[in-house]
């Protein structure tokens, strides 16, 4: 049970999360470039689209269709970035599914020795780190609190097992 972590306070409906399950999440961040990789400018979708076609198209043209024979090594090295990885998970959806409530404005972290107090808008860029180096945090975690530009990368906010929005 130390392991869980509850959303409660002004919310609509009060959330329970175990940190241990979201390796299998799609929503994952890996922690060990989020914050070294240059931030890309949002561009338009069809672009983005459009040219990785293009791309691709482009490849089929001069070296013929490949069929990917890789299938099970990318299978491997995904299994091996998971064994080993350090990774997180945004907040946003979280809170987004408790409902905070109109009048609420601040959401607050409790830590293991201190706490983190941040307005709505800045809670939902909130990211929670569950593993490092393929372990969950276990010694001063479930999770670790790091905010999505990274300016407190060194010193995040440990031992988080409370959110309370306010």
């Amino acid at each position: 049970m130390e392991n869980i972590i509850r959303i409660e306070g002004k919310v609509n409906f009060s959330i329970t999360l175990d940190p241990g399950v979201w390796i299998f999440d799609d929503r994952r961040i890996d922690l060990d470039t989020y914050f070294t990789e240059q931030k890309r400018e949002k561009t338009d979708e069809l672009e983005e689209y459009t040219k990785a076609v293009s791309k691709h198209w482009e490849r089929e043209i001069r070296e013929g269709a490949i069929y990917p024979p890789t299938l099970k090594s990318e299978r491997k090295f995904e299994k091996e970035k998971l064994l080993n990885g350090t990774f997180g998970i945004k907040f946003g959806p979280f809170l987004h599914n408790a409902e905070p409530q109109p009048d609420s404005t601040k959401v607050v972290f409790v830590g293991a020795d201190a706490e983190l107090e941040v307005d709505i808008p800045t809670a939902q860029e909130i990211i929670l780190a569950f593993s490092k180096n393929g372990k969950p945090l276990k010694e001063n975690g479930p999770v670790h609190i790091y905010f999505e530009d990274g300016s407190n990368h060194s010193e995040p906010l440990t031992g988080v097992h409370k959110i309370i929005v306010k």
